[in-house]
């Protein structure tokens, strides 16, 4: 009978793994080609943007990824195996971009062992090797991708810092691979940004350092500032620096422009401090007087948005050490360096910027009435102050700044995203063509600072040899380069946004650990407290003794010690079982998501297979 019993057992045992993997097998063959992501932030779920750029493929793109996997796969470093971890989740999101794209996308994987050609082509391709053994081994991680016309486009290191972005930079790879023209940047400036004559030196200056970038990264053309007239159409971005007096056809041409689903980027300031408009070499106290603040009134005005060209912004926490007239240092807080607390994190444009420096900036307010979303990109903080813009035209002493300095604890912007779908800032022009709204939603990009493009608020450029070579101290130049190539790009591109990581903590854990850690401090409290009494019990009855029994305890100090002794003895108690507690309520959560990952879920995948099974057979015609 026990034998049979046993027999039975076994054969169920067996008839019920042979229909587990049957019913695994019978649901990949039907549900093969259904995804179900379920993290929180739908990492593995690719963006409407990224989707609809794979969707206007009409030509075969290859992307190969090059990771150094036999050489870290037995490595014991820590950081080595975080990228391991990184790589799947790299590899996964390039197989739903495969996935995708069918036969428009191929997808390489392949391992640059050392000294092989695989090796020399990813060093070639411009891949970054990362020097991870004494005998020089590098380790490769990063991604080519080519298209039909030998066009190539390069990820040189997958920066796992980077993951919020991931998708994004996969995105524009792609979308790079098949533009091949450099965009087109149309610059309005009223600031010498490609050099020009100096009226007080009387001599041509070099181009600014954030030109010079632009013009090698991009085709740009230099526009007058009240003569644009119709805009060429192959213009992605219109770029306005320090935009003055600038007329209404002017402003209309940009909004119809903005209307037509151009992108426009705009620098203002209330002092641009490099602003040589009204310098007269015979009257030298023109300078002085000259307005040099920018201003887009009807434009800012259709846009919701409020500034002031009168109103400065002044930040004693972000305050810049300067040299004041007297030669010792001081704080400045009209010019402000601004690091990464300061900047969105979650924006591609401002991501990887660690230090901002600007000077004499204005700020962006969204007006109460205004029907779109602005998205501070660069903030003061909360003791920050308005002051009127002149008090920075004539200054002398830093210092006077201070006086009567009051902070108005708002935390204003200085640079932000305005979303939205666009409306005409003209609405009674009734010229050839006019667009009275946005084909769609947009972004526009809002600077109330010039100086942030000016070499000497984060570059020294010196000359080697007859070669200019750039010295950074901030990341101004990346702020604006990012800013014009995040525009450039097409809509869809515009529409990703950084997502969450693949990193997840154990909240719930963390904050058992968080309790279980107070309690213990309080107990230790407890414990230091009570031994910190009873020592000044016993120096008191101590000093209440004579010198021949100093050195023999007295019943009082006898019973007050034991008492003490025993209290101690309780509270350690108290603490071990603190801890003993915390590893209970530990242990019992993971056997809950045990029993949920290895039980339920599949349970519950196991009848969502047979009840699809079910639905299918009653469709099926008798």
């Amino acid at each position: 009978m026990l034998l049979n019993r046993k027999t039975l057992s076994a054969s169920l045992l067996s008839v019920l793994a042979v229909l587990f993997v049957a019913l695994v097998l019978l649901g990949n063959t039907l549900l093969g080609g259904v995804r179900l992501d379920l993290t929180e932030n739908s990492l593995y779920t690719l963006s409407q943007g990224t989707r609809n750029l794979i969707g206007k493929l009409d030509e075969p793109i290859h992307l190969s990824l090059y990771f150094s996997d036999k050489a870290t796969a037995e490595s014991n470093r820590s950081d080595v195996r975080s990228l391991r971890l990184y790589r799947d989740r790299v590899q996964e999101l390039l197989q739903e971009i495969k996935s995708l794209g069918g036969d428009k996308i191929r997808l390489h994987l392949i391992d640059p062992q050392p000294y092989s050609e695989a090796e020399d082509r990813a060093a070639a391709s411009g891949i970054q090797g990362i020097p991870v053994g004494a005998a020089g081994e590098k380790l490769f991680f990063g991604l080519v991708g080519s298209n039909a016309t030998d066009g190539q486009a390069v990820i040189p290191f997958f920066d796992q810092s980077k993951e919020a972005f991931l998708e994004y930079d996969l995105a524009k790879l792609i979308h790079d691979l098949v533009t091949v023209k450099k965009p087109v940047i149309g610059l309005v400036s009223g600031l010498p940004l490609a050099g020009g004559m100096d009226p007080q030196a009387g001599q041509m200056t070099q181009p600014w350092a954030v030109y010079q970038q632009l013009s090698q990264l991009f085709d740009v053309k230099m526009l007058e500032p009240n003569g644009l007239n119709n805009l060429d159409d192959n213009i992605k971005v219109l770029a306005l620096v320090h935009p003055k007096k600038m007329s209404e056809d002017s402003q209309y041409i940009i909004d119809q422009f903005l209307m037509a689903g151009g992108h426009v980027l705009v620098f203002v300031d209330p002092n641009a401090e490099l602003d040589m408009g009204g310098t007269d070499p015979n009257n030298p106290m023109a300078a002085l007087t000259a307005d040099k603040s920018s201003d887009l009134p009807s434009l800012f005005k259709a846009w919701g948005i409020t500034y002031s060209p009168a109103q400065a912004v002044l930040d004693k926490t972000h305050a810049l050490t300067v040299n004041a007239p007297n030669g010792r240092p001081m704080r400045h807080p009209a010019i402000l360096r601004f690091g990464r607390e300061d900047v969105d994190q979650g924006d591609v444009i401002t991501a990887n910027v660690d230090t901002l420096h600007v000077a004499s900036a204005g700020v962006f307010q969204l007006s109460k009435d205004s029907p779109y979303q602005l998205a501070p990109l660069v903030r003061t903080s909360n003791q920050a102050m308005l002051t009127e813009a002149g008090r920075l035209r004539f200054l002398g002493d830093p210092a006077t700044l201070l006086t009567d300095y009051k902070a108005s604890g708002e935390r204003y912007a200085v640079a932000a995203r305005l979303h939205g779908k666009f409306k005409t800032a003209f609405p009674s022009r009734n010229d050839k063509g006019h667009l009275a709204e946005a084909k769609q939603a947009g972004d526009i990009l809002l600077v109330a600072d010039t100086d942030i493009l000016s070499d000497r608020l984060w570059v020294q450029v010196q000359n080697f040899f007859g070669q200019q070579i750039l010295n950074t101290f901030a990341d101004n130049g990346d702020f604006f380069i990012n800013a014009i190539d995040n525009l450039s790009g097409s809509s869809d591109l515009l529409a990703i946004r950084g997502r969450g990581t693949s990193s997840r903590p154990f909240t719930k854990v963390l904050a058992l650990k968080q309790s279980a850690d107070d309690s213990f401090r309080r107990k230790e409290q407890e414990l230091q407290q009570q031994l910190s009494e009873t020592e000044q019990k016993l120096v008191a009855l101590q000093s209440a003794k004579t010198k021949d029994d100093k050195f023999v305890l007295s019943p009082e100090q006898q019973k007050e010690l034991e008492g003490f002794l025993n209290r101690k003895l309780q509270i350690r108690k108290d603490l071990r079982d603190v801890r003993h507690q915390l590893d209970a309520d530990i242990d019992a959560l993971g056997a809950w998501l045990k029993f949920i990952n290895i039980g339920l879920m599949p349970l519950l995948m196991t009848l969502a297979t047979l009840g699809f099974m079910a639905w299918q057979a009653k469709r099926k015609p008798v």
